[in-house]
């Protein structure tokens, strides 16, 4: 296996480790509140704990690409979220544990700042495809979360469940401390004047809003259904619930991986995300039993195809530009999941858990909304290619 395979074999584990850690979060609220006897409003801190710093570092990374030291970097981050993983799990008080989340946020930030610049570089032929692929792997992990929350907390304390996530990130040191990376002379540092002129283009402002209120919507159910779950049915189903959203994303990204190559983004984008608002519109109703998975499995697949079809989306417009546009696009993602469910935790506190999270279904209908508005500001369903090179 040459290095490009070994290197793209390591993105995809820090992936799917970074998904199973992030999908544990919100099992592990009950745990969570009954370790610590914290409030609904306190609880809704952990999607902000865990995302701000992840924001901030990949934000700044990706910017920095052109400069970095980049194998070394990718070091740096993995190191560190091991670290913050076993910290995590040794927290005597509620607010060691939101500092180590935050601290675990920010080096897998700095990981993630670079990962998809390292695979646009090595997969330059079919970098939408390599994209989806990545947000595959992170469904699957994704998916495995969850029921290792259920698997531990059978046998053990919600604290082991940080040391097993901890074992991914194990090989993918060794890869970032033992192989060189490919050369990565293709990805241009940007000026703060190129900066700006980037952040002016239609693509990247829609691509940027987009990628905000689907990390909303995410945020919100990564979060928090689950734990709405808890008032009708046990941990174990109440987690299984979680786990029908996210295996949605598994066969919905396998058939996004084909069909991004034939079917223009924004098309796809639309097609894919507008049955989500009845869908989530249906879960929040308050329905049980078949329906209700149902309607979370839809959700799910529809709202998967956003990260990787709006991320290809906005680096194909400017491809020389892959670091700070993946950070960009990244940050407004995360942005939006470390926000929205803080403000279910307020509206939760107020209103009720059932109400606070219809909140998703506002975030949805704007979701279907962005993608008209870019679509005719842009005049085009494919990513614009004229004009690529920020002045």
């Amino acid at each position: 296996m040459n290095r490009a395979h070994v290197w793209t074999a390591a993105i995809f584990l820090f992936v799917f480790g970074d998904a199973m850690a992030m999908q544990a979060r919100g099992p592990l609220l009950a745990s969570l509140e009954g370790s610590f006897g914290v409030s609904e409003a306190a609880l809704g801190l952990v999607a902000p704990a865990g995302t701000t710093g992840f924001v901030v570092a990949i934000v700044v990374t990706g910017i920095l690409a052109g400069r970095l030291r980049m194998r070394w970097t990718l070091l740096l981050g993995v190191l560190g979220v091991g670290a913050a993983l076993v910290l995590m799990a040794g927290a005597p008080l509620y607010t060691l544990f939101l500092l180590a989340l935050l601290a675990q946020g920010a080096a897998a930030g700095v990981f993630r700042g670079l990962d998809r610049v390292v695979l646009s570089h090595l997969h330059t032929a079919r970098r939408g495809r390599i994209f989806t692929a990545y947000a595959l792997v992170w469904a699957i992990g994704a998916v495995i979360g969850p029921q290792v929350v259920s698997t531990v907390l059978a046998v053990a304390s919600w604290r082991v469940v940080f040391l097993v996530i901890a074992c991914c990130f194990v090989p993918v040191a060794v890869v970032a401390g033992r192989v060189d990376l490919p050369a990565m002379d293709a990805e241009r540092s940007i000026s703060l004047d190129a900066l700006r002129a980037l952040l002016r283009r239609p693509a990247v402002i829609g691509s940027c809003t987009g990628m905000f209120l689907v990390g909303s919507v995410e945020g919100i159910m990564f979060t928090w259904l689950a734990y709405y779950a808890s008032g009708f049915y046990g941990t174990a189903t109440a987690n299984l619930l979680l786990s029908a959203y996210l295996l949605a994303y598994v066969p919905a990204r396998a058939g996004y991986t084909v069909a991004v190559e034939r079917v223009p983004y924004l098309t796809l984008l639309f097609a894919a995300t507008l049955p989500a608002i009845p869908a989530l519109a249906l879960t929040f109703s308050g329905i049980t039993g078949p329906p209700l998975f149902l309607a979370v499995f839809v959700a799910g697949a529809g709202l998967s195809s956003g990260f990787p079809t709006l991320s290809a989306y906005a680096v194909e417009a400017a491809p020389e530009y892959s670091g700070p546009l993946a950070a960009l696009t990244a940050g407004a993602t995360y942005a939006g999941i470390a926000i929205a469910p803080a403000v279910v935790g307020v509206l939760a506190e107020w209103y009720g858990i059932g109400r606070g999270l219809w909140l998703a279904v506002g975030f949805a209908a704007a979701l279907s909304v962005t993608i008209v508005v870019t679509w005719a500001w842009t005049g085009t369903a494919n990513a614009p290619t004229a004009g690529t090179t920020a002045e």
